[in-house]
């Protein structure tokens, strides 16, 4: 008998949840106006979001700049803290995917080039094996695969061949500041010199080359998606408001969707259970910095930001209008009392998870850190059951794995 696969371990315990009432001829229980004005507030916060996620991006892109121009252990520690003040207002955005939209149109969106994982860290650039010593590869040593490295050709060789063969992105960029995982108790330790032109390090020129060019094809994916939830005319914005007056649940589906997709498959699934189940370092979302927890309570926050109708900006300001609150509120106000309340229990839950993630993974069952990621999948999955509640009282029908 076979054994089974990731996948599946983390796939076994999990319900179908298809709550939905009213067919496509049905009264639509909200109107235009109210679908209207909730996905306005909804497209104003992803909007502000991108917008923080670009500006984090560029700042990014300048301390790398800065840490090339003058490599030390000073520039490259400045150059791993703007990625990990660039990563939350983008996870507040995760929230947006899951329904075709911009981020993840199957022909269009950048998704799979910006925030893919796990990675490989050998398609990349040199590993370490069992004894300690690097062995040179990767696309960085691979002049014959990759002659050129610029951002065209990083991005047409994002995920060649395998999932796991991602170049391009925040995991990419947090790999080549950070280099591998190799500590039980911290983060990567790659060496500055990795940078230095006529050090000792092999590969330097092709590595800065590369880190330039995925840091600079982040901006500008960021930015694509940002513009396609301005107020422009013709954009993914203006066709989401367009089909509110079409069919008023349509919007509403897409924002649920995003919301319980999130919440349960991939955050209480992929991004927690599987790590809890296997207690494998490489399971863990951003794994060479060990920010992982990070990810976590700023994907949750995320939703409820979109559930309440509030995004608080980088800068302090606060972009807020008519929220799926309200409409679930006016209508059955325990409902919206219950999810209120699930919602910030999850935050709560995945702050209680003793940092670092992938030490918290380890133990037997009672260790307290994998109690506290049980407690955080539990609330997950408890809040994904609710949302779908939502979508149903509000004659939308969706489906979602918890």
């Amino acid at each position: 008998m076979g054994f089974p696969t990731k996948g599946q371990l983390f796939r076994a315990p999990l319900i179908a949840l298809a709550l939905g009432a009213c067919d496509g001829e049905s009264t639509p229980s909200v109107t235009a106006e109210e679908s209207l004005e909730v996905t306005e507030t909804y497209a104003s916060i992803l909007h502000a979001a991108y917008s923080d996620a670009v500006t984090g991006a560029q700042t990014l892109d300048g301390a790398i700049d800065a840490m090339l121009a003058s490599p030390s252990e000073t520039t490259l520690a400045a150059a791993r803290t703007a990625w990990t003040e660039s990563r939350p207002a983008y996870l507040e955005t995760e929230v947006a995917r899951f329904y075709d939209g911009p981020i993840d149109d199957p022909e269009t969106g950048p998704e799979g080039l910006v925030n893919a994982w796990p990675l490989d860290e050998a398609y990349i650039d040199y590993v370490v094996d069992a004894s300690g010593a690097p062995v040179e590869g990767g696309l960085i040593y691979d002049d014959t695969e990759l002659p050129t490295i610029d951002a065209a050709s990083l991005a047409e060789r994002n995920q060649v061949g395998s999932e796991e063969n991602v170049s391009t992105g925040y995991h990419a960029i947090e790999f080549l500041l950070w280099g591998q995982d190799l500590s039980t108790t911290g983060a990567g330790a790659r060496a500055h010199t990795d940078y230095v032109e006529g050090g000792e390090a092999t590969g330097v020129a092709r590595r800065r080359a590369y880190l330039v060019a995925t840091s600079s094809l982040l901006v500008t994916h960021l930015e694509e998606v940002r513009d396609a939830w301005s107020e422009s005319a013709g954009n993914y914005r203006a066709e989401m408001i367009a089909a509110a007056d079409e069919d008023p649940r349509e919007p509403l589906r897409r924002i649920l969707v995003g919301m319980g997709s999130l919440s349960g498959a991939e955050l209480a699934g992929e991004r927690m259970n599987v790590a809890y189940m296997t207690k494998e370092q490489e399971d863990e979302h951003s794994c060479f910095s060990d920010t992982t927890l990070q990810d976590q309570l700023h994907d949750a926050i995320g939703i409820r930001n979109v559930y309440l109708g509030r995004y608080t900006r980088t800068d302090g300001s606060v972009v807020e209008g008519a929220s799926l609150s309200d409409l679930v509120a006016s209508r059955d106000a325990a409902l919206d009392t219950r999810m209120r309340e699930q919602l910030d229990a999850s935050i709560a839950a995945i702050e209680a998870i003793p940092g670092p993630f992938d030490q918290a993974i380890l133990g037997n069952d009672e260790a307290s850190g994998r109690v506290a990621i049980a407690a955080a999948v539990d609330a997950l999955r408890a809040q994904t059951r609710t949302i779908a509640e939502i979508a149903a009282l509000l004659g939308v029908t969706i489906n979602l794995e918890e």
